[in-house]
């Protein structure tokens, strides 16, 4: 949702055109360059990225938005040959909040009749292949939520989250109340979404909030974003899946059923092709090269 407007507009950047490049590279269609408020691009080998692209709006998100936001997702989730996803902003915000002009003048029948905002959720409850939020300037409201919906969450020390909503008269409503209340605790969740404060991306790292603070500015954040997601797509699709899969149920379940659903997982994976593949290639010291089935 919604947090503070910030008042000094971002830079707008040039960007390669990426319909030839696409086309070319992976035999996409021009449409998958065409987007209004986002950018995709492949920069390494099964690594789709995702580029929030609102500039004059901080990256402000709105319906508009994460109607192509889910859309690229859900091409990348199909694509066999896209093994991790990454989703960034500018060097000035991953998403500034939500675009109170979309919301304030809604009503309450309107927002529960049209299920507002339950879309923004369809990468946290539909995507299979890990996503990586590099998160560099402001993550607020909804830009913090959509962060916390990916996998792994990568960000800048000089970074900034926080769950405003409070000082707008309303609450978190993508998620922020459940997923940060999980990554920090009860007692800090309260008093971060009660108070509105915000928090720096060194605090992130140090809460849980982030796997991974990066010293210095968006490159350096998007090369380590990029290792992490290349040395994810390097292995078997099936087992990285699989993976996701038991880790996301970690926080839905009793200790007790997550160990036993994660063993009839493991169990299923022995009828994979890639489990006999790695297996093999493990004893004979050899290199695995995946089927991903």
């Amino acid at each position: 949702m919604f947090a503070r407007q910030c008042t000094r507009l971002a830079t707008a950047r040039t960007s390669v055109p990426l319909t030839s490049y696409l086309a070319r590279v992976r035999g996409y269609s021009s449409a998958a360059g065409s987007y209004e408020h986002i950018l995709t691009s492949v920069p390494k080998p099964g690594v789709g990225l995702i580029t929030l692209n609102r500039p004059k709006a901080l990256n402000a998100l709105f319906t508009p938005l994460f109607k192509e936001l889910n859309e690229a997702l859900t091409n990348y989730d199909n694509d066999k040959s896209i093994g991790a996803i990454i989703i960034t902003g500018s060097e000035k915000a991953f998403a500034a909040g939500a675009d109170i002009k979309e919301m304030a003048p809604l009503s309450f029948s309107k927002a529960f009749s049209e299920n507002f905002i339950a879309p923004w959720s369809h990468l946290a409850t539909s995507i299979r292949t890990p996503v990586i939020a590099a998160v560099s300037g402001y993550a607020l409201g909804g830009g913090c939520e959509l962060a916390l919906m990916c996998d792994i969450l990568y960000c800048t020390e000089t970074a900034t989250f926080g769950q405003p909503e409070i000082k707008l008269g309303t609450i978190p409503g993508a998620g922020g109340s459940q997923r940060l209340t999980r990554a920090v605790g009860k007692s800090k969740a309260m008093e971060l979404i009660l108070t509105g404060k915000m928090f720096s991306g060194k605090e992130a790292g140090e809460w849980g909030v982030a796997a991974k603070v990066v010293p210095g500015g968006k490159e350096e954040l998007l090369e380590q974003a990029y290792k992490t997601a290349e040395a994810i797509a390097s292995h078997s699709r099936v087992a990285v899946v699989a993976a996701k899969e038991v880790v996301n149920k970690s926080q839905d379940l009793p200790l007790k059923e997550g160990i036993e659903y994660e063993r009839r997982l493991f169990h299923a994976l022995f009828g994979s092709k890639d489990q006999k593949i790695g297996m093999t290639a493990f004893a004979e010291k050899k290199k695995p090269e995946w089927s991903n089935e």
